[in-house]
């Protein structure tokens, strides 16, 4: 039997990335769900057990949890259109569209349990969940507004993942205040359904274990000018998400909307600070930013989903090296890990940059630099404080399994950089979330259950 989180316990690693750097011989003692104390060259104990190297959890900076049931099913080509057009994000977005026609609140919840069953499996700790399906398929309220936001908190409940919710505006198809689509209809509120809803999911998330939430305006597509404005004090001390310039064609309907660009209109006529995470902000000039590093703002980077869609590569070279903050996302979660969201990164820019090891600085290698900047980037994004493996702080921890041939001889940054680019998802051995353990063995404790709702799931929205 498991000692509960509020039981004092202590955990051995034969390596720690503490918060100023590696450590060996580590005994971490935990107590109600926090590191109490940390001592480093110690003797391992008879009755400790070797958990290997100790990373502090990371938080997923952005998920729609429901397109997990997507993953492998878009990727047939349609035609071509008549001006020479392939498939795209906007081809793919009808699909995605087509799919919110099945489902109802149980179909979600053990979709969304699922994927943050596999956040915890994968190395993130904390989900910060966009979530904007509010409506039945028809696209009517349910009897009980925040019946899918009450899912959502049920599924972060299930699989004990720490929880930063986004309830999401959305109100218009395009730019300028257009009437949403009929495929839109899941996702459509007002202002005050939205003020409802937020204060629900306050409610809603009591009780759950450093859960906090904030806002999350779709884009600058779906809001109005005055819309927007209104989201910074519906977050109260909350962070505020948006998509924004994640595709060539949303850049172009900006400027003949506003003549302007979007991250450009964005920071000229809303209040972007520590608080905002900007989602992909991929198609962005040297000017934009700068201007979001400056505001101190976090940009939030979804490597795989990005790749996948075909979205473009963020210039996160240059941006980390001018001081600019980002965080990582899993976003349509076609795949789920922290490690393979990192790999993809620093691979897309060797791609763009025609270079090696482009994430890393002058002290850090770059698979360290790349965990780094994911870890406060992501903690900040989400409205936590990035702590890290320190007394006072949250036990959530990742152990790596170094007893894997793919660890032999190898300690400090060598770990970081052999599991991100040289291990698969199998050396990720244990993790600990407010100091339970969620993942034994690479598995979820309560994964057999958790799948099996999933297949029934699937089994209603995958329905012909």
């Amino acid at each position: 039997m498991q000692p509960s989180p509020s039981e004092s316990r202590t955990l051995w690693f034969d390596q720690a990335l503490l918060p100023d750097g590696w450590a060996r011989s580590c005994r971490l003692t935990l107590a109600d769900g926090r590191i109490a104390v940390v001592e480093t060259e110690v003797e391992r104990a008879a009755h400790e057990v070797d958990h290997g190297a100790a990373l502090p959890g990371v938080a997923d900076v952005h998920s729609h949890a429901f397109q997990r049931a997507m993953a492998g099913l878009t990727e047939g080509r349609g035609p071509t259109g008549a001006g020479g057009e392939r498939d795209d994000f906007w081809s793919w977005r009808a699909l995605m569209y087509r799919f919110l026609d099945r489902g109802g609140p149980e179909e979600i919840e053990a979709i969304t349990a699922y994927a943050f069953m596999e956040m915890l499996e994968g190395g993130f700790t904390r989900i910060a969940e966009f979530h904007y399906l509010h409506n039945d398929p028809m696209g009517v309220a349910y009897a009980d507004p925040a019946e899918l936001t009450a899912r959502v908190v049920a599924a972060a409940r299930a699989t004990g993942i720490g929880l930063t919710l986004l309830p999401v505006f959305y109100a218009h198809s395009t730019f300028g205040g257009v009437e949403p689509t009929h495929g839109q209809r899941r996702f459509i509120t007002d202002l005050d359904g939205f003020a409802d809803l937020v204060e629900r999911g306050r409610g809603l998330v009591t009780g759950l274990p450093d859960a906090n939430v904030g806002v999350a305006p779709h884009s600058l597509r779906a809001v109005t000018p005055d819309e927007l404005a209104a989201m910074p004090g519906l977050a109260g001390g909350g962070p505020v998400h948006i998509h924004i310039a994640e595709q060539t064609k949303e850049v172009d309907d900006c400027l003949a909307w506003s003549g302007a660009r979007p991250i450009e209109w964005l920071l000229d006529h809303a209040p972007v600070d520590p608080r905002w995470c900007l989602i992909h902000a991929t198609h962005v000039t040297e000017a934009e930013w700068r201007g979001v590093a400056a505001r101190g703002a976090v940009v939030g980077l979804c490597p795989v989903t990005e790749a996948n869609l075909g979205d473009g590569v963020f210039p996160a070279a240059a941006y980390a090296e001018a001081g600019g903050r980002f965080g990582i996302g899993s976003d349509s979660n076609v795949q789920i890990g922290l490690a393979e969201e990192l790999r993809m990164l620093e691979y897309s820019q060797r791609l763009s940059l025609r270079g090696r090891a482009v994430m890393a600085d002058a002290g850090r290698s770059t698979g360290r630099a790349l965990f780094d900047c994911a870890h406060a980037g992501g903690a900040q994004a989400c409205g936590v404080a990035a702590e890290g493996l320190a007394v006072g702080a949250p036990a959530d921890i990742l152990a790596l399994d170094t007893d894997r041939i793919g660890f032999a001889g190898r300690s400090g940054d060598a770990v970081v950089d052999s599991w991100i680019f040289g291990g698969d998802r199998s050396a990720l051995k244990s993790v600990w979330r407010r100091g339970e353990q969620v993942v034994v063995g690479g598995r979820h404790v309560a994964r057999e259950a958790l799948e099996a709702r999933f297949r029934r799931a699937l089994s209603t929205v995958l329905a012909a």
